[in-house]
């Protein structure tokens, strides 16, 4: 049985020795089963045109997953060479899910083998046997991530009383369609990107 709670540990470490690194006046409604899309303004490189997933959402704080953030790294050759098991038929790659470490962490939309019910059709786990389960089978729609996003008790919805982030709802096929320009093509959808191309907006907007 592979052990999946190191993971990011181990995936990280691999990565770096092969040079492949990549107030609301009290709570607001949960935000679970939206994006955060990195405003321009953000300029934090850990998510800077950053597409945010947030998976949990409540008094405690809020865990999110970068969608847009993948690794050089396969999740075969995770499997492979980090995990030491070849029963893997996934071959796309490995995402870095934010800054803090965690386990292996599957975004994909089949219901039995979901943990917790993000929005219908997106489903999360971190679930060993479900995780093994959903290595073999290629054919349903998955994100595998090491690490991940989170934020304390209020501290989300403080961040979103600035001009950092714009909400939008999670779909399918915005979680599952692209990587590097989901960005682009989501905040082009909820701004008037539809006229102005995101990718020509200054990463410092004093500069204009």
């Amino acid at each position: 049985m592979v052990d999946f709670t190191c993971v990011a540990c181990r995936i990280e470490l691999y990565c770096f020795t092969n040079r492949r690194r990549p107030d609301y006046g009290g709570m607001m409604k949960s935000l679970q089963g939206q994006l955060l899309i990195a405003t321009p303004q953000l300029l934090d490189p850990n998510f800077s045109r950053s597409l945010v997933l947030i998976v949990q959402h409540g008094e405690e704080g809020a865990l999110g997953l970068v969608l847009n953030r993948p690794l050089s790294l396969s999740v075969k050759e995770a499997c492979e060479q980090v995990l030491d098991t070849e029963d893997c038929a996934v071959e796309g790659s490995m995402h870095q899910g934010g800054p803090c470490e965690g386990p292996l962490m599957v975004v994909h939309n089949h219901d039995t083998a979901g943990q917790t019910e993000i929005v219908p059709g997106l489903y999360f786990t971190t679930e060993r046997e479900q995780i093994e389960w959903l290595l073999r089978n290629s054919h349903i729609a998955t994100k595998f991530f090491v690490g991940y996003a989170g934020w304390g008790s209020g501290q989300l919805e403080n961040e979103l009383e600035s001009t950092s982030w714009l909400l939008a709802p999670a779909t399918p096929t915005r979680v599952f369609e692209g990587d590097e320009d989901q960005w682009t093509r989501v905040i082009r959808e909820v701004t008037m990107g539809r006229w102005l191309d995101p990718k020509d907006l200054p990463d410092d907007p004093s500069m204009n």
